[in-house]
């Protein structure tokens, strides 16, 4: 087996610290400060910690499909991450291997909650007035940053930049 890249290391680096993170957070917020049974915790006037277990996926969506769902979803969320890693192992910039990362990391760690609890635990709770953005976590935040941050490259980042580097 060859070195790995440098970007691939970098992208791979940032996926644990992204799935690392993820897990401390929900093992604490869930384990340690018990927000099941403390219920709502208002800490400014536009954010709370909530918990919120979603079965399905971004917005709830496909969450009526029980024990088929958990595992569907596991299997494909988890066919993704292998379709990223080969994305980032061909990856040439850095800024590439930082979005990948952020994606496989986030991934990683709601693969990990489906898999062990048959949902993915969400307490991240903002809001403005009566109007409530769904309950998420670290790894979504993650996910779409990564996510908004691909399409930048793609889209928007001059390719003049790219050759640079």
């Amino acid at each position: 087996m060859g070195k790995i890249p440098p970007v691939m290391r970098f992208g791979l680096s940032v996926a644990l610290v992204v799935a690392a993170a993820d897990r401390l957070s929900k093992w604490w917020l869930i384990d340690i400060y018990d927000l099941p049974a403390r219920g709502r915790l208002a800490l400014t006037p536009f954010f709370n910690l909530v918990m919120a277990w979603n079965p399905g996926v971004s917005f709830s969506l496909l969450d009526d499909f029980g024990e088929a769902g958990r595992w569907g979803l596991s299997l494909v969320a988890g066919a993704f991450v292998v379709v990223l890693v080969v994305w980032l192992a061909r990856a040439r910039d850095t800024a590439a291997g930082f979005a990948l990362g952020l994606v496989i990391g986030g991934a990683i760690g709601n693969i990990y909650d489906r898999v062990m609890f048959g949902a993915v635990a969400d307490f991240f709770d903002l809001h403005i007035g009566g109007w409530h953005w769904p309950a998420f976590n670290i790894a979504d935040s993650a996910i779409a940053v990564g996510v908004v941050l691909l399409l930048w490259d793609a889209l928007v980042r001059p390719r003049a930049v790219k050759r640079k580097e």
